[in-house]
């Protein structure tokens, strides 16, 4: 690591560190400090969190002693004195450096306090009094009440019992006015009218919109209200301080998880202007690619495609049945330079988002659909990346290249694997011995490298909402996965990995794609629940994928196959974006880079630009990014990403919810998909719906929790539901545009015999 990477805090306590006796570790009280901030050999500002590498750095720790750091380190996890975000470690109890919050109320002295939105310490959230900046700029944030911001806190000791612990300053508003609740808009006969909530845990929320309060919201608009003072009595009331758009069709309904999550959608004038005014790229200084028969697979209603592949046999007799895997990506840096105004628009949304009905891009269309879009018959930019294969599936060498490219043909997943099993169409058949053919024989190859490697292996369907021509839900479809989605998928995850691999040996700056290991209290609690099956986790002293894959491998075709994939997944750690590289546990390799959709994620963009300057391919590179830019970008990226995920799921339940709304009192096949203290939730077996149905109406037995054996049980009856069970449910309620379902259980629960009632007693 760099020492740039240090706070002058964290170099200071480096060279302090070097001076520690050889062989020594830090005491419990020591590292304590260190990480609190509360010492002169500080690790940085109070309260940030910071990595395993920095204390070892910090304490001179050598090598042989780093397994005893561990267990210190694991030790004070055990006992709740520090906690883990990511791979990174803080004082239990203590705020981040960097923090989202939500501007809670003004103090006495008019000065704004600030609540962190999460919050795993014990007690009340802490207090943060947001500090002014010492300047007034034009420019600077200015949040208002309920406003949600993004804001840099610094821990004070010397704070008194009824002061705010901890100060800090506004870096970015995230919403100016995340205190407001949205509502779809009902007009009434007098002026008055009355709004829906858009909250699931608020479905069935009205609220009175007093007459002359509306604005100029019609019927079906999706709007912002300011909630009024409470009455004692009678509906809620609000007015209208926005009109965020109608969602009066089925069509239009991702535009509440638009507006709920704030994801940017209209692309500012001048980065449409910039995508407008910019001009095909040349051959000038590229490689001419063009000649070779590069393919696209893709997804049939894919409306920007931005990788092909191509095999050929290595003719190097030192490689016998090896082959040449060429993995070519649209060259998007070379229309979106870094600062510029597409640039900007990019990082700012992050990823495109994809729901139902729509798609929120992350480039304008001029460059997403067509000028980086790897169309057939068309002249495109790419880097490519050429991967030399053994007959065992091993990458022997790679090498990148900026070339110019003409893509041979568009093929979905589903006509690309039907020419291979013997149904090819006019597209495919002069394709099949000298493209498909090849490329399936790389795959059989490289499926020879994945078994040895052993990633985790979950097997998930997906599902597919199929929307009709008013974009009203029309059915659920659940794709098939074949070849070729998987050979796609592997030769992709090859073209990430050389990157990484180019990237590192280079020394050149990069965002990693990173997958940390399952943390030990959930490997504790699959462990617990896994038992109650009679499925046994064999554990080692390091957690492999193997490990997981053993208990999917004998469980595959029975009953419990899928709940047990699903719980295995909900074990894993979240992959997010990060400077730093800790590997990908689920894909089991040591380093790992998006590099294969920078039409669509902002994460690839800068790999790209990396890959550039480092192989010296053009002036448009990553220049000057040190490791405190790519933290930012790859910390705003992550964000942005779990808010896309939020938004996705969200819009389905809603369209799910929609199109079942004239079908309550019907009855469905379910299975229990969540326990939790105050009710279960359920998923039905056809269409994938999400729904809950409260613990108190189960039965007129009292129901407890019980966590090890994920189930609710009637402490007299000993009546039990418990995860993965099937059931009967109907449905009581149908709230659309909160997406909720609510439903009533007809199934009874498992009896438990007199003893094991007693035991659990």
């Amino acid at each position: 690591m760099p020492p740039s990477h240090f706070s002058k805090g964290a170099r200071r306590a480096s060279s302090r560190g070097r001076k520690a006796p050889a062989g020594a570790l830090p005491s419990r009280e020591d590292l304590l400090a260190f990480i609190a901030g509360d010492s002169p050999n500080a690790a940085a500002k109070p309260g940030a969190r910071i990595t395993k590498r920095e204390i070892a750095r910090a304490f001179a720790v050598k090598t042989d002693d780093k397994p005893a750091l561990k267990r210190l380190i694991k030790d004070l996890e055990a006992d709740g004195a520090i906690v883990r975000g990511r791979k990174l470690l803080a004082r239990a109890g203590r705020l981040p450096a960097m923090v989202v919050a939500e501007i809670a109320v003004r103090d006495r002295d008019g000065e704004l306090i600030a609540r962190p939105i999460e919050w795993d310490g014990p007690g009340e959230a802490p207090r943060i009094l947001v500090r002014r900046p010492r300047l007034r700029r034009d420019n600077a944030p200015a949040p208002g009440l309920g406003a949600r911001v993004l804001i840099r806190v610094e821990f004070d000791p010397d704070a008194g019992p009824k002061e705010p612990a901890y100060g800090g300053r506004v870096v970015k508003i995230l919403d100016k006015a995340g205190g407001r609740a949205l509502a779809v808009y009902r007009a009434l006969e007098n002026g008055a009218g009355r709004a829906l909530s858009v909250e699931k845990r608020g479905s069935a929320r009205e609220i009175l919109i007093p007459a002359g309060m509306s604005g100029d919201a019609v019927e079906g608009d999706l709007v912002a209200l300011e909630m009024l003072r409470e009455r004692g009595f009678g509906l809620p009331s609000a007015r209208v301080v926005e009109r965020l758009g109608s969602v009066a069709s089925e069509r239009a309904i991702s535009l509440i998880a638009l507006a709920a999550h704030n994801i940017p959608h209209v692309f500012p004038p001048a980065a449409l202007a910039a995508a407008e005014a910019a001009k095909p790229a040349t051959l000038t200084d590229r490689e001419d690619w063009r000649d070779l028969a590069l393919v696209t697979i893709d997804p049939p209603d894919a409306k920007d495609h931005d990788d092909a592949v191509h095999v050929a046999a290595d003719a190097d007799p030192a490689n016998p049945g090896g082959f040449i895997v060429t993995v070519a990506i649209a060259d998007v840096a070379c229309y979106v330079r870094a600062g510029s105004p597409l640039d900007k628009a990019a990082l700012e949304r992050g990823n495109s988002v994809y729901f139902p009905d729509r798609v929120v891009p992350m480039l304008p269309e001029r460059i997403s659909n067509d000028l980086c879009s790897l169309r057939p018959q068309e002249d495109r930019p790419a880097l490519a990346v050429r991967m030399i294969m053994g007959a065992d599936g091993r990458k022997r060498r790679h090498s990148f290249h900026r070339v110019m490219m003409r893509s041979a043909a568009k093929l979905s997943y589903e006509q690309a694997q039907a020419a291979i099993d013997g149904r090819p169409d006019a597209t495919t058949a002069p394709l099949l011995e000298t493209v498909l053919k090849p490329i399936y024989a790389a795959h059989r190859a490289i499926k020879l490298e994945r078994a040895e490697r052993n990633p985790l292996d979950l097997e998930l369907p997906e599902r597919k909402l199929v929307l009709d021509n008013e974009g009203k839900l029309a059915g659920v479809r659940w794709p098939e996965r074949l070849d070729a989605h998987k050979l796609i998928e592997e030769f992709m995850i090859l073209a990430n990995v050389a990157a990484a691999e180019t990237l590192e040996a280079a020394h050149s700056p990069l965002i990693y794609r990173a997958h940390d290991a399952p943390s030990p209290e959930k490997i504790g609690e699959l462990t617990t629940f896994l038992a109650t099956l009679g499925v046994k986790l064999a554990k080692g002293e390091r957690m492999r994928p193997s490990h997981f894959n053993s208990v999917l491998t004998r469980v595959k075709g029975e009953p419990a196959e899928t709940l047990i994939n699903e719980v295995v997944l909900r074990a894993q750690s979240q992959a997010e974006y990060t400077h730093e590289n800790y590997g990908h546990f689920g894909l089991n390799l040591r380093r790992y880079a998006h590099f294969t959709s920078p039409i669509r994620r902002y994460a690839d963009l800068i790999v790209h630009r990396a890959l550039i300057g480092a192989l010296h391919l053009g002036s448009d590179g990553l220049d000057g990014a040190g490791a405190g830019e790519l933290a930012d970008i790859a910390e705003r990226i992550s964000a942005a990403e779990r808010r896309a995920m939020a938004a996705e799921r969200e819009t389905a339940d809603r369209l799910i919810a929609a199109h079942m709304a004239n079908q309550v009192g019907a009855q469905f096949a379910a299975r229990i998909a969540g326990v939790t203290k105050v009710g279960l939730f359920v998923r039905l077996r056809d269409t994938g719906a999400d729904g809950f149905i409260p613990a108190g109406s189960l039965g007129a037995d009292y129901f407890r929790f019980e966590e090890a054996n994920r189930a609710l049980v009637g402490t007299r009856t000993g009546e039990t539901f418990r995860l993965g069970d099937s059931v009967e449910v109907r449905l009581l309620e149908a709230a659309p545009f909160a997406g909720a379902l609510r439903f009533e259980m007809l199934s009874r629960g498992q009896r438990a015999s007199r003893g094991k009632r007693e035991r659990r007693r």
